[in-house]
């Protein structure tokens, strides 16, 4: 097994690779391609963990990827740490009987909702305990400290079925998140077009939580950004951004993607960087960006500067 760099996940025990494998992809696909779905399914997570990454990040919202993990790697549990989110509407049910909404997907945050979430994807993927499990979407710091959830993380981590809690939230939740103190590790949509985020991540390092990149890609080649997800980037707006930073003479003969990777891991609070794929030659392109290692100095700042300019600027926290 290749040894990728890792790094220790902030407060927590676990050394992840920089490069960490998110599965909301892996569990679409419609009924009549599920035989074809899970081939490739199959195939992709054992390619991941055969080229050394070693944190999956799932969740109950992307339909059937938790079966899947459990159905084609969970004999290979000590080879991986699996993280997992909770908040998310328990008991979907098996998931081609599900009608998938076109609308963000619904989130309830009480105590029963989130012991209900962990239970159900424990038995989804075969395991007995996640190392990390992380709130999806959650809402801000006073609803959620009155609404019991810490509690119910706290109680399930006691019973050995939790490891490591975790927020995956954006502006403006999540500097209360941090303020308040008890997560573990962050999730945080972060890339050279959606700089907002940029100064939370060394935040969130500073408070010694861990910090995991999420969206680094946005999604992709340019020519996919249309079709990112709404509620995380507005999708115009992220094609005017790169149009506008004209980037292209700093790309040195790589690719869009390589080089939105490169920039990601560029942050120097970061500790791995989340991105999916269902295409084998993908993963073997992002192992080879990563051994490249961060931008340059000087064109990390110049790419910023351009990008500032453009539209893609850090936020200004009070």
């Amino acid at each position: 097994m290749p040894n990728l760099p890792k790094r220790k996940l902030g407060r927590t025990d676990l050394e992840v690779s920089v490069l960490s494998y998110g599965t909301a992809d892996l569990g679409r696909g419609r009924l009549r391609r599920r035989r074809q779905s899970e081939e490739r399914a199959g195939r992709i997570l054992n390619a991941v963990l055969d080229s050394g990454i070693n944190l999956i990040d799932t969740s109950i919202d992307y339909v059937a990827a938790e079966e899947r993990i459990g159905r084609y790697i969970s004999h290979r549990r000590a080879e991986y740490y699996l993280a997992t989110k909770c908040g998310c509407k328990a008991g979907w049910g098996p998931w081609w009987r599900t009608r998938i909404p076109k609308v963000r997907y619904p989130h309830v945050f009480t105590r029963e909702n989130v012991i209900a979430g962990v239970e159900q994807s424990l038995r989804r993927l075969r395991t007995d305990y996640v190392d990390l499990v992380a709130l999806h979407h959650p809402p801000a710091r006073a609803e959620l400290e009155a609404s019991g959830v810490i509690e119910a993380l706290v109680d399930l981590k006691q019973q050995g079925k939790v490891r490591w809690i975790g927020s995956s939230a954006r502006l403006p939740e999540l500097p209360g998140h941090i303020a308040m103190g008890v997560f573990d590790v962050f999730q945080v949509p972060y890339s050279a077009l959606h700089r907002e985020n940029e100064p939370l991540l060394t935040a969130a390092a500073q408070s010694g939580a861990g910090v995991i990149i999420r969206s680094p890609l946005v999604r992709g080649a340019p020519n996919d950004w249309l079709h990112a997800p709404a509620y995380i980037f507005s999708r115009a707006e992220v094609v005017r951004r790169w149009r506008d930073a004209r980037l292209d003479d700093l790309l040195d003969g790589a690719g869009t993607v390589a080089f939105m990777l490169r920039f990601a891991l560029s942050h120097p609070d970061m500790d791995t960087a989340l991105f999916g794929t269902l295409n084998p030659e993908h993963l073997r392109a992002n192992l080879e960006t990563l051994a490249k290692g961060p931008l340059p100095v000087d064109v990390l700042a110049e790419a910023k500067r351009r990008l500032a300019a453009a539209g893609s600027a850090p936020a200004t926290l009070e």
